[in-house]
């Protein structure tokens, strides 16, 4: 009844019997904690996944942007006093992003999502410290920074902040979700609190060229996702689990011990 009232349809039966085959398959388990996921060899690419995807999420410096905002909307000439309602607007564009994202995540795919927002942020890194270098001698540099702000921003929201957070309950079954989400969650404020130390210095360092390291991560971000990374659209969790089984036993795979998602499905129904 919750789920017809959810999906505003009555016919649920390809979903209920999804939900049943993974009630199925860890019937008898209990709730792993998060050191047994690292110590799981079948859970080695999902938890790499989830560990690469959480912390790019605050070492590509989305949160940075907000840092140079300030001075370079008034290097572009907005009163001091018009400045926080702009900074304001930059965030309410992540926000915007991020439910967009969310509207079109499963039409367009997550691996798109992602890898397009790190390729742009990437791309968009560059030109920012071209824009930051050059500002005080061209005089219209400092509108070419503030739209790149902004374009670094929308980028994050429509692809890595909007995509990420759903991941882990796509690839782990429902006893490992809650620590994969305990994870996710202590990378994510654990790199919050690394950029926001570091950060200073790095820009003392390498002054306008201090986003160097994020366009590193960036790039790493966008090949992993790239090579690495399988596509949840539209798969079922056997199927999906079957994709990171094939990376997490490759020889039993090469030695024909594995078996498909048809006869997973099967054996657990």
């Amino acid at each position: 009844a919750a789920l017809q009232k959810l999906r505003g349809n009555s016919d649920l039966s390809a979903e209920l019997e999804e939900m049943l085959a993974e009630q199925a398959a860890v019937k008898g388990q209990r709730a792993k904690n998060p050191w047994e996921l690292f110590q799981n060899p079948s859970l080695r690419w999902q938890l790499l996944s989830i560990v690469v995807l959480s912390s790019a999420m605050q070492l590509c410096g989305n949160d940075s942007m907000y840092f140079y905002a300030a001075y370079v909307f008034q290097e572009a000439g907005i009163p001091q006093d018009k400045i926080p309602y702009v900074v304001i607007g930059t965030g309410s564009c992540e926000l915007i992003t991020s439910v967009t994202c969310n509207v079109i995540i499963d039409y367009a795919g997550r691996r798109p999502l992602l890898l397009g927002g790190y390729i742009l942020m990437a791309g968009w890194a560059i030109v920012f410290m071209v824009a930051l270098s050059q500002q005080t001698q061209i005089s219209w540099m400092p509108y070419l920074s503030m739209a790149c702000i902004f374009a670094y921003i929308l980028s994050f929201g429509i692809g890595p902040a909007g995509v990420t957070g759903v991941l882990p309950t796509e690839v782990f079954d429902q006893m490992s979700r809650p620590a994969a989400y305990m994870i996710c969650g202590s990378l994510l404020w654990f790199n919050l609190f690394l950029v926001g130390t570091a950060f200073p210095f790095i820009v003392k360092s390498l002054a306008h060229f201090c986003y160097i390291p994020f366009l590193v991560v960036c790039i790493c971000t966008a090949l992993y996702v790239g090579f690495f990374l399988p596509e949840t659209k539209g798969k079922s969790f056997l199927e999906i689990s079957e994709e990171f089984k094939r990376r997490n036993f490759k020889a039993q795979t090469r030695g024909g011990f594995y078996k498909g998602p048809e006869e997973i499905k099967s054996t657990v129904l």
